[in-house]
């Protein structure tokens, strides 16, 4: 059988009669209080034990010796295979009152070795009676000391439960200005943004609809010019077919500028598309933006129903800390019952043993209990502090949030002024336009009088023509001298190699009018040009002296099939061909030889009795 024996060891001093010191040894069990033995050791007992035992040690030393062997027992009695054992031997198979002898021994794999053996005897009924008196003399101590314990363990809780009432009915009274506040707050704060968001909804459409105003009167008027310029080009076309057919030459290189400038103004419709794109895309960024508000929205709406949740959870913590109470208050109860019962364990002290028992068992239930309900007040503590904490980081998200919804503010005025840039880039664009149009107006113009130049000559010179082809019979009369033309060269060549002898188109001639000017000296050709035509002119004065030609042409021209000096040719309509605004055919103005004669022109001569239409024809 194995025991958990309880060992005292005193040293005992006597002094009368003689001066002896004696080591009294007690045996005693918790669970059993009539388990007693005792053992008195004095300087002669230990002397004949020495002997016994063969024991190295002196009387004073061997208190010390005994208490280490049992400490080492006490180290090795958890073990499987201990190496020192405590054997309490008894002659009888039951501990009835006989003595017993107490052996430490050491074990070895050869051997068991017995260290110290002691022989007890076991305790009389009035060592018994005083050993329980003893015993419970330490138990009303101990009570005493248990009972002062629990008052001040009352007092402090009791401290304690009103400070934390206090406090939480302060924590209490500042959520609920917090809720306050944070309600309070929350909807000036979708106030504000949904004033904020419906405002700039209106802008945008006003916008949009200021835009799409523009683009339309745009449109409109560029639709307008369109027409217009399409029936101008048309009545050119009408005036100048017969023009344009005899200038065809020329009319390629003017249209070869022309090609240039369409494709300049394909580059700037091109670009005008490309701004209106870039107006679409805006629109869009618009939608986008639009869209991110919506978010922003349902993120507000769900910071409403994480609040929501917060303000579940107090509601729990609060129906915890009542439950808290009401353990608080059975715990009084208990306090309560075990007082009467102290008071009618006073009344019965016989029955003490049983009633300690109990007592014992309810004060550990009751220190449990109290070691429970600090452990709630600490986690209803750190409760408090965690809600605090989430206050705070909610605080900081919607301050947050706050930052941002400023920022997407500042980007969406940032795309209202690259909204307004654009709009310029298109004002200055349109600009642009006007001033190619402009442009293509005034080269149009200059092509017009550069055509009207050429066609008047070409008629002086089918003038001159006729009046030479009239002269013809005349100078054969008269001595057979022959025309000539203004630098020497015959009136109308003939090339005896090719068998060609009919009159040379006004254009060739008018070439080779030209020709000798570029060749002779290339800076002085706008007054040979001007020297020309007055000669020219005189000659066709003085043939106007002799001859009045008819509006139905001579017979010569008849003969070759020429159409008043030009070829058939020149005649021919072409698909390809661009209109040209032109001079009208009864009026021709100075201005329009300018750029052809920058010095001044002489006075004709007129003779008596031409008409004007010799000089200029209609």
């Amino acid at each position: 059988r194995r025991l958990n024996v309880r060992v005292n060891i005193e040293l005992l001093s006597i002094s009368n009669p003689v001066h002896k010191k004696d080591l009294a040894v007690r045996l005693t069990d918790d669970t059993d209080p009539f388990f007693l033995y005792n053992l008195v050791i004095s300087e002669e007992d230990f002397q004949s034990l020495k002997s016994q035992q063969g024991l190295l040690v002196d009387f004073s030393a061997f208190p010390q010796k005994f208490i280490d062997l049992l400490q080492q027992c006490i180290q090795e009695q958890n073990k499987d295979i201990p190496r020192f054992l405590l054997q309490l031997v008894s002659s009888t198979p039951a501990l009835d009152h006989t003595p017993v002898s107490l052996n430490i021994v050491e074990t070895n794999p050869f051997k068991h070795l017995t260290h110290l053996s002691l022989k007890f005897l076991p305790g009389t009924d009035a060592e018994i009676k005083k050993f329980l008196a003893n015993c419970l003399k330490c138990l009303k101590e101990d009570k005493m000391v248990l009972e002062e314990k629990l008052k001040r363990t009352e007092e402090d809780l009791t401290r304690q439960l009103s400070y934390t009432q206090q406090s939480l009915s302060e924590k209490s009274r500042e959520l609920d200005k917090l809720k306050n506040e944070w309600t309070s707050y929350t909807t000036a704060l979708s106030n504000k943004h949904s004033q904020e968001l419906t405002s700039e909804k209106e802008r945008a459409l006003q916008a949009q609809t200021q835009y799409q105003q523009q683009h339309e009167q745009q449109k409109k008027e560029l639709e307008n010019l369109h027409q217009k310029s399409i029936q101008q080009l048309q009545n050119r076309l009408s005036e100048l077919e017969v023009i344009n057919k005899d200038l065809t030459e020329r009319r390629y290189k003017g249209d070869s500028t022309v090609r240039e400038l369409k494709a300049k103004l394909s580059g700037v419709e091109d670009e005008c598309q490309r701004a209106k794109q870039e107006v679409l895309s805006l629109r869009r960024e618009n939608t986008t933006l639009d869209a991110e508000c919506h978010e922003k929205e349902k993120l507000i709406n769900q910071l409403q129903t994480r609040v929501a949740v917060l303000e579940q959870e107090i509601k729990d913590k609060d129906q915890l800390v009542t439950r808290t109470k009401e353990v608080l208050d059975a715990t009084q109860e208990q306090k309560v019952i075990l007082e009467e019962s102290t008071e009618k364990k006073q009344r019965h002290i016989e029955k003490l043993e049983t009633t300690i028992k109990s007592l014992s068992a309810e004060l550990l239930k009751a220190n449990e209990i109290i070691k429970k309900l600090q452990g709630d007040l600490k986690t209803l503590m750190s409760k408090l502090k965690l809600k605090n904490t989430v206050t705070i980081q909610q605080e900081k998200l919607l301050a947050e949030k706050e930052e941002k919804l400023q920022k997407e503010q500042r980007e969406s005025q940032e795309m209202g002024q690259s909204l307004r840039v654009k709009e310029q880039e298109v004002c200055k664009l349109q600009e642009q336009l006007e001033s190619t149009i402009q442009k293509l107006e005034e080269s149009k113009q200059l092509l017009k009088t550069n055509e009207n130049v050429i066609t008047w000559l070409n008629r002086q010179l089918s003038e001159v023509q006729m009046a030479k082809k009239l002269d013809t019979p005349a100078s054969a009369h008269s001595g057979g001298r022959a025309a000539v033309s203004p630098h020497g060269m015959s009136d109308r060549p003939s090339f005896h190699s090719s068998g060609i002898n009919h009159p040379i188109s006004p254009v060739y001639a008018f070439q080779n009018f030209l020709e000798p000017t570029h060749s002779k000296n290339g800076n002085s050709q706008c007054p040979l040009f001007v020297s020309q035509l007055n000669s020219q002119l005189l000659k066709l004065s003085r043939c106007s002296d002799a001859h009045t030609v008819p509006a139905a042409g001579h017979p010569a021209n008849k003969e070759n099939g020429d159409q008043l000096g030009l070829e058939s040719k020149y005649f021919k309509r072409k698909d390809d061909s661009i209109p040209l605004r032109g001079l009208s055919q009864n009026t021709l103005n100075t201005e329009y030889l300018r750029p052809y004669l920058p010095v001044k022109a002489q006075p004709l001569p007129k003779a008596a009795g031409t008409p004007a239409s010799a000089y200029f024809p209609g």
